[in-house]
């Protein structure tokens, strides 16, 4: 699935993380900046090389547990329009902390490829309290708008514990079979933070043909290992300028990186 959506086998995906929406209490006053910043950050990480990129509303923290207001709704679709018009590579988009309903939307509306989606079943306990799932709305919303829009389900997402102990593997079976995700994502327990490979694995033995992504923690000393195991990554924080994750995207970070990539695709086609 990954390599018809992507055109690669083990796609690299490059975070735009957008910064503060008007409304949000980071906001600057200046939107204008905003859509500059998301593009030229866009424009970085093309340059760079990387297969796809994820559009998220990183910058309106502190978040929403569920839904997001009307007008984050409407800027974040006009920044999706606005990448999906000015480059010819997939796109998808999160809205944290778990709007997955606004995500697919703004996703059919502006024909992106595919949502994140950060707590698709079962419950966590996250900074914004508790959240519960939302597959049994999303895929509703999905057949209702007739949408082809992918979803990438996190399972144990970043930034959150669980209510009680559960096994990875089983929490990974019941996301595929139960919940029809079409591609899985492991994190860290943070932003930035390393993935664990043996949960990689464990991950992939039950998922089969569903793609296992890693979605953090990615760097140039460990993606040779990464792609080793996973099918794909998502990186944010290592592309940006010193690897700090507010700053801009710095191109050859970017560069760097998809070259110490290209022996493990390769290896693998």
């Amino acid at each position: 699935m990954l390599s018809r959506l992507f055109g690669v086998e083990k796609p690299v995906i490059g975070m735009l993380h957008v910064p503060a929406l008007p409304g949000a209490p980071g906001f600057g006053g200046d939107w204008a900046h905003v859509r500059a910043r998301v593009l030229a950050d866009a424009e970085a990480l093309a340059e760079g090389g990387v297969d796809g990129f994820l559009l998220e509303n990183f910058g309106d923290a502190p978040y929403y547990p569920r839904r997001v207001p009307p007008h984050t709704v409407a800027f974040l679709t006009v920044l999706g329009h606005d990448v999906k018009r000015t480059f010819a590579k997939p796109l998808g988009i999160n809205v944290l902390r778990n709007d997955a309903r606004s995500a697919l939307a703004i996703a059919t509306a502006i024909g992106a490829e595919f949502i994140r989606v950060n707590v698709y079943m079962g419950v966590r306990v996250t900074d914004q309290g508790v959240i519960g799932g939302v597959a049994h709305l999303l895929l509703r919303d999905r057949q209702m708008l007739g949408s082809s829009v992918k979803v990438f389900a996190d399972v144990a997402v970043k930034h959150s514990a669980p209510l009680a102990p559960r096994d990875l593997s089983e929490e990974v079976l019941e996301v595929i079979e139960r919940g029809r995700a079409d591609a899985i994502i492991l994190s860290g327990a943070m932003t930035g933070r390393e993935t664990l490979l043996e949960s990689v694995r464990a991950a992939k033995v039950v998922a089969r043909d569903t793609p296992v992504l890693v979605g953090s923690g990615v760097t140039a000393e460990n993606v040779a290992r990464v792609l080793g195991e996973a099918d794909g990554v998502i990186v944010g924080t290592f592309f940006k300028h010193e690897g700090i994750v507010h700053r801009p995207v710095d191109k050859e970070r970017v560069r760097a990186f998809m070259h110490l990539a290209r022996r493990p695709r390769r290896e693998s086609a």
